[in-house]
Parts: structure tokens; sequence; C-alpha cells
């Protein structure tokens, strides 16, 4: 294989997570196998959001299938491609639909990961109204020939703001919005910092009262658990009229809903996935795309999950035709199944490189001993119910790090007999390494 080049931060992300189990959020691209017809069907519905459309993608698979790996691998590729992202996990304190403010918080949470291209890790969301406003400036500029203290500067820009603002206004909530974003423009004209600060918390939905945001913004309405995601749509349609391709939203452990023990709440939270897939597949959001990562026991247990609510169930169920043997990717499910024994073998290769790279030694395993650890792994008693990518990449994780600390032990030795097992039918040598005591030891026993 050719020699890695890969820097020292992407390096020690990629170790560290892989180590821990969990998915890193940089360098996603040194370790991406396999999964292709997953993620040409997902660029199929960038390009459509990209053209005004919207898409809503359910991703199902076991723990540890690669469902979190996924949606970050697509984040990452659509902020590359001038996409607003924003993604979190649901959690007890995190929901769609929530008495005490779980529905808001998730929005926070949202609005708290906004990122783009250049600001890649949250907190995108100044960034996003002050590059509008500069492009804005920069144009009105060009366009009238003023020069950067020319007076009348201020208030030709301001006309371009009200005009992208006074498309919105006829949006649900787009009239508040609309007075927000102009009370933002008129903090950054005059060089308020107090202004500016209390339109983005308002945007933030970090408001608790009416009262508070129409003293400080003389707006009637905040952001709530009840109207929060109007308020997205809001935002996909405004990053799309400022210069970017769309805003797309990534929720991830949507199991916490499925574990919700009041069925009133859990159908609250489920009606709410309803109106989005709705809103998405009916045309009703423009330039906006939810992907929601779940196990399969969330979408079709039929006593609590998805499909325990009829309306989602006759949306989300595979059709009459549809078959196992055959693959159907573009539906609103995506079932991701354990990588295929060559795109695991693959995917070791690549981490030797890395584990290699980053602490700065020659790799000693060989193609034999990955594709020898590879068996071990998937002929393992239970493998096909219970192996996942992330015991496979954990546990080889943990024999690269055993092996660099410990110089003097072999492969052979790390894993002993263990690496025997799949040809005795898992048996073992130490079963039979003394038949003879065995054969006593039984006989004793009468019925």
């Amino acid at each position: 294989m050719t020699e890695l080049k890969i820097p020292k931060r992407l390096t020690t992300a990629l170790v560290n997570s892989l180590t821990a189990g969990v998915v890193p959020r940089i360098g996603l691209e040194q370790i991406a196998v396999g999964r292709k017809p997953e993620v040409e069907a997902i660029l199929r519905d960038l390009d459509n959001i990209a053209e005004g459309g919207a898409a809503f993608k359910l991703i199902t698979g076991r723990y540890g299938s690669g469902k979190s790996f996924l949606l970050q691998m697509i984040r990452n590729y659509a902020m590359d491609r001038e996409f607003v992202v924003a993604d979190a996990d649901l959690s007890p304190e995190r929901r769609l639909v929530g008495t005490k403010g779980q529905g808001l918080a998730t929005y926070r949470e949202l609005m708290t990961r906004l990122s783009t291209r250049t600001r890649p890790d949250g907190g995108a969301l100044e960034p996003i109204l002050q590059k509008w406003i500069a492009a804005l400036q920069q144009q009105t500029m060009q366009n009238q020939g003023l020069r950067p203290d020319d007076p009348a500067l201020p208030s030709e820009v301001e006309k371009q703001i009200y005009a992208v603002t006074n498309e919105m206004q006829n949006l649900v909530h787009g009239f508040d919005f609309a007075k927000v974003l102009a009370s933002y423009w008129n903090g950054y004209k005059l060089g308020d910092d107090d202004r500016k600060q209390a339109a983005l918390r308002w945007l933030r939905g970090e408001y608790a009262t009416k009262t508070e945001a129409k003293k400080e913004l003389a707006v009637g309405v905040i952001i709530d658990d009840d109207n929060w995601y109007d308020y997205f749509k809001l935002w996909s349609e405004f990053t799309a009229r400022i210069g970017y391709k769309g805003l797309l939203l990534f929720i991830d452990e949507a199991v916490n809903l499925y574990k919700i023990t009041n069925s009133i709440s859990r159908q609250s939270n489920y009606e709410k996935l309803l109106t989005m897939f709705n809103d998405t597949m009916q045309g009703k959001a423009e330039h906006l795309g939810i992907f929601v990562g779940g196990t399969p026991q969330f979408v079709e247990d039929e006593r609590r999950g998805l499909f325990s609510y009829e309306a989602l169930r006759s949306r989300l169920i595979d059709g009459r035709y549809a078959a196992r043997e055959y693959a159907n990717y573009t539906g609103p499910i995506l079932k991701l199944a354990m990588l295929s024994h060559e795109e695991i073998l693959i995917l070791l290769q690549k981490l030797r490189q890395i584990h290699a790279l980053h602490f700065g030694y020659g790799a000693s395993l060989t193609d034999e001993d990955l594709v020898d650890f590879m068996q071990t792994a998937v002929n393992r008693l239970g493998a096909d119910e219970l192996l996942t990518t992330r015991e496979v990449v954990r546990d080889f994780m943990d024999v690269l790090h055993t092996l660099h600390q410990n110089p003097e032990v072999t492969y052979a030795q790390l894993l002993g007999e263990r690496a025997a097992e799949p040809q005795d039918g898992g048996k073992g040598t130490a079963a039979s390494s003394a038949p003879d005591e065995m054969d006593d030891f039984l006989a004793e026993f009468e019925l």
C-alpha cells in the first residue's frame, strides 16, 4: 500500500476515537470503506436539496454497525460542498417534543452545532450572518460604485437585507424571523454589541419568556418547544437565499425516543417525526435535509417503535414487492448491514498503517495476520448476530496497542490458542489438552 501522509492532529483523533469505540469527527475519509450504494443514495438526495427539494432518511442498523460513522461522513462531505449542517444526539434531556423543554433543548444543541466549511466544529451562526452582510456590502459597492466610507452604503445595504427578509415574511413565523435579522443588521451597522447579542440569543432559542424578547427586540414570539422545527424550515430557506445550498440536520441516537416509557409522550415525539417526514416528502420544505439514525428495533417494534404509530408504519414499511435479497436505497429507510469480509480486511489494513504512522514505527503485522484476525472474529460463536464493525475495530486497536507497547510479544503469542478455535469447531486446544483426565472425571457420574 502507498505510504500515508496524515497530519498528527488527524491520526491522534482517529487513534483515540477508534480505541474508545466512538466515531471521530475528523479524518473519516482515511478509514472509510464500503457503503458505496448508501453514500450514492444520500448524495442524490443532496443534489435534490441543492436544487430546492427536501429529503428525509432513516438510517438504521445495530449498535456499532456504522450509523454514526455514515452520518458523520456525509456531514463532512456536505460542508465541503457549501451546505450548512447541524448535528445532535437525542437523549432523555433532548427529544423532539417534551413537557420540560426537551424539544427546545434539541433546537439549542443543533444551533450550537451549526457548522459550515469554514467553521466545521460548530458556532457558525454569527459567522454566517457576518458573511452575508459582508457579501451584500461588497456587491452593493460593485454595483453602485460606492466606497466603503460612503454614507449612502448602509442604506443601500439595508435595502438588500430587507429584500431577502421580505420574501420570508410570507412563511410561518417569517415576519418575526425577518425582524430579528433586521435587528442584528442595525446592531452591526451601529456597532451596538448588545443589540447584536440579543438577536443572536433569540435565534439560538435562549429567551425564556416573550416579555423579555419583546422588551429587548420588540418581537412578540420566542422559539419554544412547539415551534422550533418551523424555524429550521426558515433557516433552510434563509441559508439557500444567502448563497449556501441548503441546511442539513443530522439527528442521531433516535433510539432514545423508543426508550420513552410514557406512551403519550412517545407518541407525541413520533407525531413530530411524522410532521418532518411529511414536510420533506410532500414538498412543504425547501433546501432541507433531515437524516435520523436509529436501531432496527426503534423502527420496527410494533409495540413501542415507529411501527406502533400507524401513520408512520404505513409510510415506512417495505412495499409489497420488496425482497430481502434485493436492496432498495431510494426509500426513506437505509438499512445498514455488516461490512463484507473484504471490506473489513481493507479497513484493518488502513488501521495498521495509521497506527504505525501515529506512533512512528514500521508495521509488523502481515496481511496474513490480518486475515487470521478477521477470520477469528467472524467465526466466533454468535458472530452472525452479535459482531459489529465497532467491535472488530476496537479489538484490533487493542491488538495494535498491545504489540506496540510490548515489542517482545508476537502476534501469534498474543492471540495464542484463540487463532485455532475456528478450525476445531470452537472447542479450542485447551478443551482437549487432557482428554484422559476428562474421561476419568466424567466416568464418575451415574444416571
